[in-house]
Parts: structure tokens; sequence; C-alpha cells
């Protein structure tokens, strides 16, 4: 569904992402890990021009993105929850999911997804009309994820779910992720909960200092002796 050719990302003179190159399966769960700084929130923003590629290539469903503007790609059927949730703190979680919306047209759909995202999350629906700001920080995650599900994405990139919540919520959270992957959402995550995030994922890379070292399958990756010692813990 995505793939990702020797792209190239520069901040000023640091060299951010140096010619990465990983494809997205179409209906799998992808996981990118690595260290903070390593380039991994740099990957997704460049995948929805957030911050414009140097060179190499971004094909989604076999189509160049590269030069389209961030709404292009979205409309296209990917969206983004970025790191740290980043709601609106000042509008309802009614209007935060509205937002979500933004490229539809389809006031019926829009209503019917979100019940569906209600249901899958069913603390906002007790919250419908509180600001997003009076949230905790878990329920503002959800939001976040229920938001970015709203554009009806066929690709959902999660930017450190599960960063700063307790072990039992991100348990809801990766929870929510695997089922959201078998409703048919194709999922591309960044996490630096390694251990939960390759238990859940089909494939993964790992992103150092903005070079990618490793690829494997999940499982593969869960039992690599570097990986282990350098992110899991071991």
């Amino acid at each position: 569904m995505l793939k990702v050719e020797g792209m190239n990302v520069f901040y000023g003179g640091i060299h951010a992402l140096k010619g990465i190159t990983f494809e997205v399966p179409k209906g799998k769960i992808t996981t990118l890990i690595g260290a903070n700084g390593a380039g991994k929130s740099t990957t997704l923003r460049a995948i929805c021009s957030l911050v414009k590629c140097k060179s190499g290539k971004i094909l989604f469903q076999d189509k160049e993105i590269n030069n389209l503007s961030t709404d292009q790609i979205v409309k296209m059927g990917v969206s983004m929850v970025p790191e740290g949730r980043k709601i609106f703190p000042n509008l309802t979680v009614q209007e935060n999911l509205n937002l979500g919306a933004f490229a539809r047209e389809d006031k019926e759909g829009i209503a019917q997804d979100q019940d569906l995202f209600c249901e899958l999350f069913p603390r906002l629906r007790e919250r419908l009309w509180q600001k997003g700001g009076t949230l905790s920080g878990g329920e503002q995650q959800m939001l976040a994820v229920a938001r970015g599900l709203m554009s009806r994405p066929k690709l959902l990139m999660l930017d450190e779910p599960s960063l700063g919540l307790a072990p039992l919520l991100v348990q809801e959270i990766i929870g929510v992720i695997q089922k959201i992957s078998k409703e048919g959402i194709t999922i591309l995550l960044v996490e630096q909960n390694a251990f939960a995030a390759l238990k859940i994922s089909d494939y993964a890379y790992v992103l150092e200092t903005g070079c990618l070292v490793l690829k494997g399958s999940g499982a593969e990756l869960l039992n690599d002796e570097k990986v282990k010692k350098a992110y899991l813990g071991e």
C-alpha cells in the first residue's frame, strides 16, 4: 500500500533521514521502533508532507505523493495521529471528531462513523459535549485516535500512541489498534514501547540515527538479540 524509496530529509544542516526504504503492506500492522531522535516521527511527517523530502519517492497505492499537500494526501486516504495527541483543548469532543472529517461531505456517514467510534471508545460518548482539555491523558489519546479515524483512512499512522499512559491504558490502546487492523485499515505504528508494538506487528523496522538497520516480522525482531539488548531491556 505504501512504499518509501530512498527518502532523505534534512532539518537545516542535519541529515535526519538517510535514504531509507521500506514498505507498509495493505491490511497489516507495520511498526517503526528506535530511540529518541532516530527519525521515527520525521518519517511519518514526511509521508504526509508536513516536512519535505530532499530526495526519494513516497508511493501510496502506486501513486507518487511527494509533491502533494497534506490535505490532498488526507483525501487520498492517509491519516496521522500525532505524538502528544494534539487535540484541540478548547473544543468539545464532538467538535474534535468533526474536524477529523473535514475532507468529507457525507453527513450521514460522518454521523454513523461517530457512533461507531464511540462504541470503540465508550468514554467518548459520555463526554461528547465536554471540552477536550478536561479529559484525562488516556481519554485524550482515545479522542486523537478516533479523530484520525473520522477521515475514513486506508492508512492510519500512529505516532507514539502509548506515550505517557499508565500500563493498563497502554494495553487498552494496543487492543484498540488490533481492532482497527481487523477492520481492514492498514497501520503504520511508531512506538517507543517496543515490546508491546512488536507483539502485535506483522512487520517491523528498526531506525537508528536516520538509517534503517534491521527489518523482519514482529516475532523475529522480538527474538533478535540486538533488539532485546537495545529496546527490550534484556
